[in-house]
């Protein structure tokens, strides 16, 4: 039967990133996602919550983080840890995936209940990479700001890369993020001189 092949979860997120294409996703039912998968409501909510969780189902980013920090060189500097991830991710999570990532970026910013759960998204995120760096040894307050400067560092380069017509990989995106980043705060430690 179709709800136990393995591409179940797959076949679902299609059938409804296509229809949230086609009719926008407020005019999209859960019943019409089944109806186009081809299995039924039970199925559906055995891989999904609801229809938010097609966005943000196997969002497994904060763990990767998680494992990317603990096993990166004890003496590698926080930000060499930060980048070297960050480029990972982006080569290995969101190449691969860019023509539904773009178009799931420009569905959550449109909707408010689903811009609200990316801001969750991103807090999970922040909240891993502060622990991460504190087990390293990192006190609270430089932890938190490499976590901040990271998630932030990491949404410019996707609101970038997402909107960028010229197909750019996202790791230049994120290289200049991280240069203007560099830049903003170098200019501020001069002035303040």
């Amino acid at each position: 039967m179709a709800r136990w092949a393995p591409d179940t979860r797959e076949r679902l997120r299609a059938a409804a990133l296509s229809l949230f294409e086609e009719r926008g996703y407020a005019a999209t039912t859960v019943p019409d996602i089944v109806d186009r998968a081809g299995v039924t409501r039970r199925t559906f909510f055995r891989h999904f919550s609801d229809k938010r969780e097609v966005f943000f189902d196997d969002d497994e980013i904060p763990q990767i983080a998680t494992r990317m920090i603990s096993e990166a060189p004890r003496d590698a500097p926080p930000m060499e840890v930060v980048v070297g991830g960050l480029r990972v991710l982006a080569r290995e999570r969101f190449e691969p995936r860019r023509a539904e990532i773009r178009f799931a970026r420009q569905v959550i910013a449109s909707e408010p209940a689903l811009r609200e759960r990316d801001l969750r998204k991103q807090a999970d995120l922040r909240d891993a990479i502060r622990e991460g760096f504190r087990h390293r040894g990192e006190d609270e307050a430089t932890a938190a700001a490499i976590a901040g400067v990271t998630v932030e560092a990491l949404q410019a380069a996707l609101d970038a890369w997402a909107s960028e017509p010229a197909g750019a990989p996202l790791t230049d995106h994120l290289d200049e993020v991280l240069r203007r980043m560099r830049m903003l705060l170098q200019s501020s430690e001069s002035t303040r001189g």
